[in-house]
């Protein structure tokens, strides 16, 4: 299948490494013309000479200055931004009966502002060009809230609302907007997940991981590159009549439909 994004931008946030990078690496070997970030600058631009048509964009996108930085970046690159891949660091885990204010704070500080200002700096664009991409780099957690990951929980859930309502306000403007799900994929993030339940657990890694492997039906953890395929697709210009989705990516790890 042609995915037809032979040429068009995309701007993926934080994808110097886990599953932005796995993205970003599917996008390219598609043909899109991928801008790399991350707050390390030799990092993103030694990833982005491994890829065919991509720059490396130094960006704290926790801030202003460095959503303006990508943003600016990508289009001095590449020009107009035909796809925008929202995606962050994860939280610190903790419990929700523990929570402060500030750790509530926090939740829309790492999870929704950052995503919304990117959004309202690319949105403009693609509506007047009648063709866009806005995918969101979620948690299992916005569907089924996951044990001692409160903040994540609620400030993933409160950016799918967010953009569930946005799909529907630009639809007639071409411009879809959908969240990609991932269940145990293999990345550095989920190792320190895993660790720290063994710690808390009193218990070792390698159980731990045991454990989780057995709740998937699939009976293993996800490839990044098997997310980065699915990004593709939805990012894709025969996915134009899928919006407003939340897909998991999880081998059958959420049990409800």
């Amino acid at each position: 299948m042609d995915l037809k994004l032979t040429g068009k931008t995309a701007l993926i946030a934080a994808s110097t490494g886990g599953l932005g990078l796995a993205v970003a690496t599917a996008l390219a070997a598609e043909g899109a013309n991928v801008v790399i970030t991350g707050r390390r600058a030799d990092r993103a631009r030694d990833i982005a000479g491994t890829l065919p048509h991509a720059v490396g964009i130094a960006a704290d996108l926790g801030t202003e200055a460095g959503i303006d930085a990508a943003f600016n970046g990508a289009v001095n690159a590449f020009g107009p931004i035909d796809i925008l891949v929202l995606n962050g660091p994860g939280p610190k885990p903790g419990a929700a009966a523990a929570l402060s204010s500030d750790d509530i704070g926090s939740a829309f500080d790492l999870l929704v502002k950052p995503q919304h200002a990117l959004v309202s700096r690319a949105l403009p664009g693609m509506r007047s060009r009648r063709w866009g991409r806005i995918l969101a780099l979620g948690s299992s957690g916005v569907v089924a809230p996951l044990p001692n990951l409160a903040v994540s929980n609620i400030g993933r859930a409160a950016l799918a609302g967010y953009l569930k309502t946005l799909a529907a306000e630009v639809a007639l403007d071409e411009v879809t907007v959908n969240m990609l799900l991932p269940g145990r994929i293999q990345t550095d993030r989920v190792g320190e997940l895993d660790l720290a339940a063994a710690k808390r657990r009193g218990t070792t890694i390698d159980a731990i991981q045991q454990e989780s492997r057995s709740s998937i039906p699939a009976r293993r953890y996800g490839d990044p590159a098997e997310f980065g395929a699915a990004a593709a697709f939805l990012c894709s210009g025969p996915a134009s009549y899928i919006t407003g989705v939340a897909l998991r990516c999880d081998g059958g790890l959420i049990r409800s439909l």
